[in-house]
């Protein structure tokens, strides 16, 4: 019998992008009518009663500390042709020229909260707990708001992009 062995960072990532996700650019206020996103798979439903999500947050990221101070965030989730900003808020560097040239427009709930125009869905949330989780922060946001428009969702499996064929 072999002995286990632990788990590399690379088996767990690999393993991991085996399950498809949806893509997601959470936001924050970052400033009066400025907003800072992020992209992010890691989000999903928690309760019906109440409607709860969670999203995992980066130690690193730049969105930690405004999500810790505003208690609020959006997640927006992607069609199956905005890749492109998938992409752009995967990076750290904000460029307002590429934002113009990608077409990022956002709109802003009654709360204040930010989201990405033109998504499949969006949900406005008030976070209602916080827990460290390793090097990321689980946030647990009670949905606010939400809409649902026409279209197919943008999925991610196996470091890759893909959409729905149906």
């Amino acid at each position: 019998m072999m002995a286990p062995t632990t788990p590399s960072t690379s088996d767990f990532r690999h393993a991991l992008g085996q399950f498809a996700t949806g893509v997601t650019v959470v936001t924050a206020a970052r400033g009066p009518g400025r907003v800072h996103g992020m992209t992010a798979n890691s989000f999903t439903s928690v309760s019906l009663k109440p409607l709860l999500i969670l999203i995992c947050v980066a130690n690193q990221a730049q969105l930690l500390p405004l999500i810790q101070k505003q208690k609020r965030f959006g997640v927006s989730i992607l069609r199956e042709d905005q890749k492109e900003l998938s992409e752009y808020f995967a990076q750290t560097v904000e460029d307002p020229e590429i934002e113009i040239r990608l077409g990022v427009r956002y709109r802003w709930t009654e709360t204040g909260t930010p989201l990405l125009g033109d998504a499949l869905a969006h949900l406005a949330c008030k976070v209602v707990s916080e827990q460290a989780a390793g090097d990321h922060t689980i946030f647990i946001g009670e949905v606010e708001s939400l809409d649902v428009h026409e279209g197919k969702p943008l999925l991610y499996l196996c470091g890759k992009y893909r959409s729905l064929c149906t």
